[in-house]
């Protein structure tokens, strides 16, 4: 499932199929560590994105050099313990959960962001779009 919410994003954007993205998957404790350590927020959060290229809203804004049989396009950590959190609170299954965090993800990789309500509001359609074609609605 984490395998098909990275390709059905990926496949949105991104025309060649030898991309890769690594996924972690941890505990409360290692993630707020890692916020800590690379965001200067101290607490727990659900996910956290770690990009090797520079994308801007799925468009690469640098060149890539393909050395290797696939490019990383970069690292996903997800806390299982709030994922768990979350879907109880929203309702959903973990699946769901774990598929959206994972979809939010690598859209951040691909250069997209929600701090500004039109980019939040892309982004969320991205999200929507990609969970229904999964099958995994709200």
């Amino acid at each position: 499932m984490i395998e098909d919410s990275v390709a059905n994003t990926l496949k949105i954007f991104l025309q060649e199929e030898n991309f890769e993205v690594s996924v972690l998957i941890v505990d409360n404790n290692f993630i707020k560590e890692l916020n800590r350590n690379y965001r200067n927020v101290n607490k727990e959060t659900d996910v956290l994105s770690f990009p090797i290229f520079e994308f801007k809203n799925g468009q690469l804004q640098e060149d890539i050099v393909v050395v290797e049989d696939e490019i990383p396009l970069g690292d996903i950590v997800i806390s299982i313990e709030k994922a768990l959190q979350q879907a109880k609170e929203f309702g959903h299954s973990l699946e769901r959960e774990v598929a959206y965090l994972t979809v939010h993800s690598v859209l951040h990789l691909l250069g997209f962001d929600h701090i500004e309500e039109d980019d939040r509001k892309v982004m969320r359609k991205y999200e929507e779009q990609i969970l229904d074609s999964m099958g995994l609605t709200r």
